[in-house]
């Protein structure tokens, strides 16, 4: 775990280097919201210009990553129509996987100026809100996601339940938000 907390540190202490707004998203976020669960992957969400990425891909190389050649070459991809970008860190038994979100979307735009700092490892990091995680999770919809999203009901008493509506529907995941809701009375 401490190659996957060096990598979260290191990116996000670039993205503040480089004057980008980011918010840890994925596992990391209910790592720090519920029950702690294995997570061999760092997500961030960031605010970012798309001209402004073969600077941020140098930057990623010149602290030892490596940017596939398609996203070298602009080639964007895109996750539940939300764009994403992807890093490597190579180490001699494994590697570690890094998912940059674009926040293009009206949605991801509120997610990042609703982020909040927690610890991670000492030091301070951006997150996604509860709310946003158990959203996103409901967006990504798989069996994990939604085990992920029975431990953060489980270990969270207060939500805003407004936001979650509010972002439900134009998500199109109003009816699974309904049936995690119900599942937690």
């Amino acid at each position: 775990m401490n190659d996957l907390v060096g990598t979260l540190h290191e990116f996000a202490s670039l993205f503040d280097r480089l004057g980008i707004p980011y918010a840890i998203m994925g596992g990391w976020a209910v790592r720090v919201y519920a029950l702690p669960r294995p997570t061999y992957d760092v997500d961030f969400t960031i605010v970012l210009d798309r001209d402004r990425l073969p600077e941020l891909y140098r930057a990623v190389e010149d602290a030892g990553f490596t940017v596939p050649d398609q996203y070298q070459r602009g080639w964007i991809d895109s996750v539940a129509d939300m764009p994403i970008v992807k890093c490597r860190l190579y180490l001699a038994d494994h590697g570690i996987d890094i998912d940059i979100f674009l926040a293009e979307s009206e949605y991801q735009q509120g997610l990042m100026r609703r982020r909040v700092q927690h610890s991670v490892g000492g030091k301070p990091a951006w997150f996604v809100t509860v709310e946003d995680l158990i959203l996103l999770k409901l967006i990504a919809g798989r069996h994990r996601d939604r085990g992920d999203i029975d431990d953060l009901l489980l270990t969270r008493s207060e939500l805003d339940e407004a936001y979650l509506r509010r972002w439900a529907g134009p998500l199109g995941v109003e009816a699974k938000l309904d049936e995690v809701l119900a599942a937690r009375e």
